[in-house]
């Protein structure tokens, strides 16, 4: 039987940062843009699946950016094929040298083995897997998913009781699970959501948007006209978001879909 996560526990505040991050869509590419204190704009293609960011100082106009990213399709295009090409979809093993993502950033894989604990430790460049002599690829699987877990356990409660306020609703409380085909679940009558642990290696912004799109099916159960407006309303680039959210899963899984 699956325990369901209360919204009562201590919540641990994110941390605030001096950037600005949205979404654009060049063509039918989306493009994450971060705004921060830099001298130069920075366009970047990052494997395994192509997902594209562009950096910019604010002292950069938004339309510049996007006539920026209008101009470089072509070769963002060339650069996504050539990534995806690159990309081998051989199972995840846990060993050392393997790629892993936190908050859509990559890491590489440090295992470590030892008595005592398993857990995992990150820093800026590398995320250390502890796990006891011997373990095997499934053991070593479930230390990083309670991991994950304990992330998302962390990052909710602050998060969920922003949109409670945003849309005037209590949520009673959240699941966490893996997930093949959603993101994401909300059953209105019990107002519980359930959330794919997963989202823990997309960037946090991709959580914000799931997170409000379930918790705007407290009000709305379905994807109507209604649904859209609120959508609008309170989060307007629900779209390029859930475009990100889709196209980063299509070269890797099976595409979990958010619609």
């Amino acid at each position: 039987m699956r325990t369901q996560r209360p919204l009562s526990r201590p919540a641990v505040e994110p941390v605030k940062r001096r950037v600005l991050r949205y979404t654009i869509l060049a063509g039918d590419i989306s493009i994450v843009v971060t705004r921060k204190r830099i001298r130069h704009m920075h366009l970047r293609v990052h494997p395994p699946d192509g997902r594209v960011t562009i950096s910019a100082p604010f002292s950069i106009r938004p339309e510049v950016v996007d006539a920026f990213a209008s101009t470089r399709l072509q070769w963002i295009r060339r650069q996504q094929h050539r990534v995806q090409k690159q990309t081998r979809e051989t199972p995840t093993r846990f060993v050392s040298g393997e790629t892993h993502y936190v908050w859509g950033r990559r890491y590489e894989l440090s295992v470590v083995e030892r008595d005592g604990r398993p857990g995992v430790v990150l820093d800026d460049r590398t995320l250390t897997l502890f796990v006891h002599p011997g373990s095997d690829p499934v053991r070593r699987a479930a230390v990083m998913y309670s991991w994950h877990k304990s992330i998302l356990n962390e990052t909710l409660p602050p998060l969920i009781r922003t949109w409670e306020q945003r849309l005037n609703v209590r949520l009673q409380g959240y699941y966490l699970r893996r997930m093949k085909t959603r993101w994401g679940t909300c059953n209105c009558r019990t107002k519980h959501i359930r959330l794919n642990t997963e989202l823990v290696t997309k960037p946090s912004h991709l959580l914000d948007y799931v997170v409000a799109h379930e918790m705007v099916h407290l009000i709305v159960p379905n994807h109507g006209p209604r649904f859209i407006g609120l959508m609008n309303e309170h989060y307007p680039f629900w779209r390029e978001a859930r475009a990100e959210l889709n196209q980063s899963q299509r070269r890797r899984h099976a595409a979990p879909a958010v619609r």
